[in-house]
């Protein structure tokens, strides 16, 4: 579905001289819009790969499940270390330099997974998806406010919503990469690993670590013809002219307390997002009895619900304030993540997988609802929620630590506790939506 007609929302400041993208000056960022929807495709391809990555490292390097939840922790730390100097320079330099920089770091690490491969080293795979996660966070803190800042400020939530309809695209794209070009369906327990050769053993292992190498290289090329392509188009400046100032600076968002909550609730959302995503092969295996190919269908179909939630839940807000899907969503959302961590077994994985069609709206609805009237603070505030998705990396490990321990399937109760914490926040967004109206 088209994205709707995208203006300057500068227009509406009182400080900023009305322009319009619209028209024939609109005409010349068609080129530039396309490739920003795209991008959320490509990091909604990047995040989904690891999921597949967690099950193939964890048969690749023999780890535990707090083990292979450094995939996650390195991704998403090198997203909090990157936010802001990213958010600086797209406030410094405009969109399109931040953009060029994401998918230049995006591409390079990519082809960094050829000598991780070489040096069958766990550690090198590490740092070549902290670099993809830096440029990743260049892409997000552009794109996202982007989204929301050429248009009319009353449709912005909408707006994000449908851009981010690309995401789950990618997400899906991921998944079918792995499933088919990275896990081999070939599965060996503690017992068949100790009767083999050390000499098979070896091949083996060296083999399941050189599978990951091709479909990277490939998505590196892609990424960096994406690069070039944004280099020579052009981009709207947005208000990058006018961030410098009193009423630019970025200790100014400390002071606004629904971008706080927002950062908050986006710190819990997406730990659970990625956590529940992260462990459905390892769930699937220990509660249904599936392979790591049939436990990968069963995140396929969670991905293809989070499609189809982002469209229908886009398309309920038409009808419903986007702060009451929210707390419906994530009410949900909760209900389904306790299921799958109390009941287990088939019926748990079905719960879990469930939860991603009422995840899908989440993530760009709390976005829209902290940036909501910051005004020349909106940059700031972006980059402020974009370091919340530290919480894939920190909540992450707290599900590989409570797995190693407790089982897979207690696990799932981390995620629950992070719903209750945005269903919270959405309580609160709509309580200051209220107060605001009286």
């Amino acid at each position: 579905m088209a994205l709707p007609p995208m203006i300057d929302a500068h227009s509406a400041d009182p400080h900023h001289a009305p322009r319009s993208t619209g028209g024939a000056d609109g005409g010349r960022y068609v080129a530039a819009l396309v490739i920003t929807v795209a991008l959320f495709f490509l990091w909604g391809m990047a995040n989904n790969l690891n999921d597949i990555l967690i099950a193939q490292f964890r048969k690749a390097f023999a780890l535990s499940d707090f083990g292979t939840s450094f995939v996650q922790q390195v991704f998403y730390f090198g997203y909090f270390v990157v936010a802001i100097p990213a958010s600086s320079v797209m406030r410094r330099f405009g969109y399109k330099t931040a953009i060029v920089t994401g998918l230049t770091l995006y591409g390079c690490g990519a082809l960094l997974f050829y000598p991780a491969a070489v040096a069958g080293m766990y550690q090198l795979f590490l740092l070549a998806l902290f670099v993809i996660a830096c440029g990743l966070a260049f892409l997000e803190t552009s794109a996202n406010p982007l989204m929301t800042e050429l248009g009319d400020p009353r449709t912005a939530t909408r707006r994000l919503n449908w851009a981010q309809a690309a995401n789950p695209l990618g997400a899906i794209t991921g998944i079918l990469v792995g499933r088919n070009f990275i896990l081999s369906g070939i599965e060996h327990n503690e017992r068949s690993l100790a009767a083999m050769s050390d000499a098979a053993r070896d091949a083996f292992y060296r083999a399941e670590v050189q599978a990951v190498v091709m479909p990277y290289v490939a998505i590196a090329v892609v990424v960096l013809l994406f690069a070039v392509a944004a280099a020579l188009v052009p981009f709207p400046r947005g208000s990058v002219e006018h961030d410098a100032g009193p009423t630019g600076r970025f200790t100014d968002v400390f002071c606004r307390p629904q971008l706080i909550a927002a950062v908050v609730a986006q710190f819990f959302y997406v730990g659970a997002q990625v956590g529940l995503w992260s462990y459905t092969i390892r769930y699937a295996q220990a509660n249904a009895g599936m392979g790591e190919r049939a436990g990968a269908d069963a995140l396929f179909v969670s991905l293809v619900l989070f499609a189809a939630g982002r469209f229908v839940g886009t398309a309920l807000m038409a009808r419903l304030a986007p702060v009451v899907l929210l707390a419906i969503f994530s009410a949900i959302s909760l209900l389904l993540a306790v299921f799958a961590g109390v009941v287990g077994g088939t019926i748990g994985l079905y719960a879990m997988v469930a939860a991603s069609l009422f995840m899908s709206i989440q993530f760009p609805t709390i976005f829209a609802l902290g940036v909501e009237g910051l005004g020349p603070l909106r940059k700031a505030g972006s980059s402020l929620i974009i370091m919340a998705i530290i919480g894939g990396a920190a909540l992450t490990a707290l599900m590989g630590w409570v797995s190693d321990r407790a089982g897979i399937t207690h696990a799932m109760l981390v995620p629950a506790a992070c719903f209750a914490g945005v269903f919270a926040f959405a309580l609160y967004a709509r309580g200051t939506t209220a107060r605001a109206s009286i």
